[in-house]
């Protein structure tokens, strides 16, 4: 018996972010704004709406080289406040120019991707890791699933799209993991009583799988064309 596949959604899981700009510290800066629409939630490391819960906008800030602000959840509050932005949200950061982005597909999966590499490494290394504030140099992933995860499947689904940046980041010639302040967030579907949830999210798993290929595209052209933190051409596929 052939499987039946689910099919591609007609609308993007994530549309294309609204692009802002406004002026601070001296320079001109970028953000990103995803609107997630209602009946979805996130699961997200951000410094702002970070944990797993109903988010209703995704936003991606520039910030100045050198930033020193030790209430990076209150600054990404009011930037989200002066973009007309209302209930719960999600506030990520970075040093690189958002508005380069990359944007990659699969089957229905939307993966949105902002890179900054000139501070990188191994996670696993000799020594205490810093207290305060981290450089916001960054690789922000931005994902989303046109279907419903469970709990355990978003938090499987943090796990594949970190092994797909990984393995982008290798490929691409980093010798490294990432950076020290690399975020993501994943946005799926709410589970409700006339919506399966899926329960993994594994690179094997089918949403899985198409996650898995949509972050490794997009974070390997975002490093590849930007070459880090310089500006890049912006692809989508």
């Amino acid at each position: 018996m052939t499987a039946v596949l689910p099919p591609h959604p007609a609308t993007p899981a994530l549309p294309t972010p609204r692009r802002l700009t406004r002026a601070e510290d001296g320079e001109r800066l970028h953000a990103l704004v995803w609107a997630a629409g209602p009946g979805r939630r996130a699961i997200s490391s951000a410094v702002l709406g970070g944990g797993i819960g109903e988010r209703a906008w995704i936003l991606n800030a520039q910030v100045a080289h050198g930033y020193r602000r030790t209430d990076p959840e209150r600054h990404l509050a009011s930037l989200a406040a002066d973009a007309g932005l209302s209930g719960p949200g999600v506030g990520l950061m970075t040093a690189a120019d958002v508005s380069a982005y990359a944007h990659a597909r699969d089957a229905g999966v939307e993966a949105f991707v902002t890179a900054g590499v000139d501070v990188r490494g191994w996670a696993a290394r000799p020594g205490e890791g810093a207290e305060g504030v981290p450089e916001p140099g960054t690789i922000n992933v931005v994902v989303a699933v046109p279907a419903a995860l469970t709990d355990a499947a978003l938090v499987n689904a943090v796990a594949t799209a970190t092994e797909a940046k990984v393995q982008a980041l290798v490929e691409s010639g980093y010798d490294c993991s990432g950076t020290p302040t690399d975020a993501v967030c994943v946005v799926a579907d709410a589970p409700a009583p006339h919506r399966e949830a899926h329960a993994f999210a594994g690179p094997r798993s089918l949403w899985g799988a198409r996650l898995a290929r949509a972050v490794h595209r997009a974070v390997r052209d975002a490093v590849t064309e930007g070459g880090g933190d310089a500006p890049a051409v912006r692809r989508e596929t």
